[in-house]
């Protein structure tokens, strides 16, 4: 046994999972030393969350060894997992949104203590410790359920650490959060390693996570396929040792001159959202609108689309008038809009894949009688799902079936069917792997050049610099500044966001 292996928290070798005659991790080995950050890096199917599954008790190995703590586990379920302290925290915290702060944080210690009552100071005192632990102040007595997702992060946190963590495995841990909370999170992250507790980020944003990290382990389709110091990577070759291919941001080509205004956008409100909105723009162009959480950004998305109806102000598509808060209206007039959550809002995820597309186009596929013409549905389907490269077994296959990446291609591929003037997308890299990415930001740059004007609405400041021609900046429901976006870096434009 290696010396690194004896003294590590966690020391997995020849880990193996075979789904029936699927492999899912072939032969991977992992350890995670205490006061360690390990950045778990792939793409989506590669491995990451089986690995975490069996790490934290919730799958079993079909071959392999795993220690823990310095001892074998040949059994292990989430209750040995987590006795011997490893604490995940998933995407939605799991939380228990009606109790208050203190009681999401002692629960689990009060219920692992085994007593008979519940004992309501003890809780109080957990809970304050542990707030304390990481240097953070939120009421005990607030409920869960009312704070923002930054404080819900925190008390996550907290509730792990009150639970004699030793090791935190954090899934996603940055989607949510703004530029601030991020940098306030990776603070506590840095504090908590000092104390020996030891971390796994499993994540998309990966310049965050390599920030803090020590350690990369890369696996591409169920093996580990690069290893070592975080100070050895960047975002480039993370991205290349996940693909295995080279992914090179080109940017977009510039707007013809004397190109049409396709969008008018004149003095857009919307009280307690937006005000003074005015912009325009022109066929071929890409325009990012950023801001922080609780800019407007979002709200002034559904305005442009319909969903949201504003106080006052005027929309115009070539020329003519949209009718505002109709979103008819606005498909009629060549809008589209992907949205940023397409699990609740864009997609029918227990449709067929064919079925989320061709229902941008029934109109175009009905037949006599009023019934829908199967063959035309799929063939129309079928040629969109391969212009986006949508890898999916068969198109008669559930939407909620394919990964993330491949869900949001599906809701371009219905809005392109519908051969928009204006494609607004909200968050179109939300939670999609770095592979599928960069394959979208390239869908953005074929359409610009293709004469549809895009507004990109994102926080994530390298993809605005990577599709954008201009960005408009939004602070308080404003626009407060507006850049070219060849002629602005990443830092500067962080700069404008937070000043």
């Amino acid at each position: 046994m290696s010396d690194v292996g004896e003294h590590a928290f966690i020391d997995l070798a020849g880990i193996t999972k075979r789904y029936a005659g699927v492999t899912a991790l072939d032969g991977v080995d992992f350890t995670v030393q205490p006061g360690e950050a390990v950045c778990l890096a792939g793409e989506n199917g590669s491995g990451k969350s089986t690995l975490i599954k069996i790490i934290s008790g919730v799958e079993k190995l079909t071959e392999g060894r795993i220690r823990i703590g310095g001892k074998d586990r040949p059994v292990l379920n989430p209750r040995i997992s987590a006795a011997a302290g490893v604490m995940v925290i998933f995407q939605d915290f799991s939380l228990f949104p009606n109790l208050s702060v203190y009681e999401n944080i002692a629960f689990a210690t009060q219920l692992s203590a085994h007593r008979r009552l519940y004992e309501r100071d003890k809780a109080r005192e957990i809970a304050r410790e542990a707030l304390d632990r990481i240097g953070v102040k939120i009421d005990l007595d607030v409920r869960v359920e009312s704070l923002p997702v930054a404080h819900k992060q925190l008390v996550a946190i907290c509730r792990a650490l009150a639970s004699q963590a030793k090791l935190i495995i954090m899934d996603e841990p940055t989607t949510a959060l703004t530029e601030k909370e991020v940098r306030r999170l990776l603070g506590i992250i840095r504090r908590l390693k000092e104390d020996g507790v030891a971390v796994i980020f499993v994540s998309h944003k990966l310049a965050e996570v390599l920030e803090v990290s020590e350690k990369v382990v890369v696996l591409r389709n169920g093996k580990k396929v690069a290893e070592g110091p975080a100070s050895e990577f960047d975002t480039q070759s993370l991205a290349y040792h996940m693909t295995g291919r080279e992914m090179p941001e080109t940017p977009p080509s510039a707007v013809p001159a004397g190109a049409k205004t396709l969008m008018r956008v004149d003095n857009l409100a919307k009280q307690g959202s937006f005000a003074d909105i005015n912009f325009e723009l022109n066929a071929g162009e890409v325009l990012g609108i950023t801001g922080l959480l609780g800019s407007g950004r979002t709200s002034l998305a559904k305005a442009l689309f319909g969903l949201v109806a504003p106080d006052r102000g005027s929309i115009q598509v070539d020329g003519r008038d949209v009718a505002t808060g109709d979103p008819i209206a606005a498909c009629y007039a060549g809008i589209g809009y992907v949205p940023e959550d397409r699990l609740t809002e864009g997609l029918f995820l227990s449709q067929s894949i064919v079925r989320n597309v061709a229902i941008g186009r029934l109109d175009k596929h009905s037949g006599s009688g009023g019934f829908l013409k199967a063959s035309a549905m799929i063939e129309e389907a079928a040629g969109w799902l391969k212009r986006l490269k949508v890898k999916a077994p068969d198109i008669d296959a559930p939407v909620q079936s394919l990964s993330g990446g491949n869900q949001q291609r599906v809701v371009l591929a219905r809005w392109l069917s519908r051969a928009p003037r204006v494609l607004i997308l909200n968050g179109p890299s939300v939670g999609v792997d770095v592979g599928s990415k960069a394959d979208i930001h390239s869908i953005i740059r074929d359409l610009s050049a293709e004469g549809i004007g895009v507004i990109v609405i994102s926080d994530d400041l390298p993809e605005l610099l990577a599709t954008s021609h201009r960005i408009l900046v939004m602070r308080d429901g404003r626009v407060t500044d507006e850049v070219a976006g060849n002629s602005v870096t990443e830092e500067e434009l962080a700069h404008r966001l937070a000043s």
